[in-house]
């Protein structure tokens, strides 16, 4: 875990029940002066362009979370840099909910999993809304024009902290087509054995 991540998350209510149920302390250099690592590296990117959706909770005037799953094409969430990621915000149900909440706190956690691999990335953040009316630039290079969908506005969260979670208890799961590519071998092969019984078969004759 990252030092930010733990200056955000280990609460002295975290602290006392993690010392209740036996939890390791922290390692001292969360507790020192250790770098915060709070910027996106090389990993963290290309793991965030590859994914195709994510999880997302802000918080609402009552304080109760709120957790939506946001999905589009591959990349549409993207790095802007390595403290700033974004996306297009498309038209959804029309309830507005997590924009409302944003508009009075601006706090958000983001889950981004990978399933087939057993990867979870974590990010916290404060995330701006900019209407596509403000910004038409900023909207139109999150978009993709190849994705059939409405653009009503920008997300450009400023990254706080990340941290990778462990694998345990993922269970792996599958796009489709992540398994048409793992069946693209065995496909090319039962069809060149078709070809093959094809002419055998005409052989016979």
């Amino acid at each position: 875990m990252t030092k930010a991540f733990a200056e955000i998350t280990y609460t002295p209510s975290v602290k006392a029940a993690q010392q209740r149920y036996g939890s390791p302390p922290r390692p001292r250099a969360l507790e020192a002066g250790a770098a915060k690592q709070n910027e996106l590296g090389e990993s963290e990117s290309e793991f965030i362009g590859a994914r195709d959706g994510f999880y997302q909770a802000t918080v609402s005037e009552t304080g109760w979370p709120y957790v939506q799953f946001r999905g589009g094409p591959v990349g549409f969430l993207k790095v802007l840099d390595s403290r700033r990621i974004g996306f297009a915000d498309f038209r959804g149900n029309v309830q507005y909910v997590s924009v409302g909440n944003l508009d009075a706190d601006d706090r958000v956690a983001l889950i981004l999993m990978d399933y087939a691999n057993r990867q979870r990335l974590k990010i916290l953040g404060r995330a701006s809304v900019i209407d596509r009316r403000d910004d038409p630039e900023l909207v139109a290079s999150l978009a993709d024009p190849k994705y059939e969908a409405r653009v009503e506005r920008a997300i450009v969260i400023a990254v706080e902290a990340y941290d990778w979670n462990c694998p345990q208890h993922i269970t792996p799961r599958f796009t489709q087509t992540e398994v048409r590519a793992a069946m693209e071998p065995l496909l090319s092969e039962l069809e060149e054995l078709r070809e093959i019984v094809k002419t055998m078969r005409g052989g016979d004759k």
